[in-house]
């Protein structure tokens, strides 16, 4: 869902969110197994009710402030999970379609198949293959192996939430919470910190939220994610904020649910 924004709003930019280019392995090789990547880990987990969450959105992008509206259905239920994303601009229209499907597993959410469509580019497909526990992609011949809780890109902020939700006790300040995560050609590593609990004002009313800080490594000048996190709406994202090294950002906020 969230994590392909920045893009959007700069579609000249041909960088992926997140991601550094990969080298390419030879046609039909075996997964390359990332230094990395860990073994999965099972988490207590507890999946948020199905909704549909709708948001809204400002960026300050380029010297330009642009407006949007941004829409998630989420669906879980009989041992099956699906994720739908779909982002407008008010000056582009439609931009952004991220959807994300599968099942639950003793780790949580294991994705079948991720689909991202962005703005004049053409869609690409993730898939994770669990009968050859290989991730792989359209765009690139990269391929990883599946040990269990590996997320995309749609998929990891519902991870999150449903790892939140479970172990709630545990999901304080100071605690780290680390996914392997595949993108649109290549996967890594994603460490989530949570940094407290802070009010936080919506359409919604005000609510006490948990943040929590996805950063880049120390030496990677990638893009920064904040989400706050709100336990009294089901842990539902109240608000997410990306921020470029350059300061500009991305900012989406919470304006309804419907629960379906």
């Amino acid at each position: 869902m969230f994590f392909s924004q920045n893009q959007i709003w700069r579609p000249a930019a041909s960088a992926l969110l997140f991601a550094a280019a990969c080298a390419l392995s030879a046609a039909g090789s075996r997964p390359a197994i990332a230094a990395d990547q860990p073994a999965g880990i099972v988490h207590k987990i507890s999946l948020p009710p199905s909704a549909d969450l709708q948001y809204k959105i400002k960026a300050q992008q380029s010297g330009l402030t642009i407006d949007g509206t941004g829409q998630v259905k989420w669906q879980a239920g009989n041992g099956k999970f699906s994720v739908s994303t779909e982002t407008r601009a008010n000056l582009f229209g439609k931009v952004l379609e991220a959807n994300s499907s599968g099942d639950v597993d003793q780790f949580g959410l294991a994705p079948a198949v991720f689909n991202d469509k962005r703005f004049r580019k053409q869609p690409t497909i993730t898939t994770f293959d669990r009968q050859s526990k290989t991730i792989s992609f359209s765009t690139s011949e990269q391929t990883y192996p599946i040990k269990g809780g590996e997320q995309d890109r749609n998929s990891v902020i519902w991870q999150l939430i449903s790892v939140a939700r479970g172990s709630e006790s545990k999901f304080k300040g100071g605690s780290e919470w680390r996914f392997f995560v595949a993108g649109q050609r290549d996967a890594e590593p994603w460490v989530f910190k949570v940094v407290g609990t802070e009010k936080l004002r919506t359409a919604l009313g005000d609510v006490n939220a948990v943040h929590v800080l996805r950063a880049p490594p120390p030496d990677d000048k990638g893009q920064k994610l904040d989400i706050w996190l709100a336990p009294s709406m089901e842990w539902y994202p109240a608000k997410l904020r990306f921020t470029d090294p350059d300061g500009e950002y991305i900012e989406q906020t919470l304006e309804a649910i419907a629960r379906t």
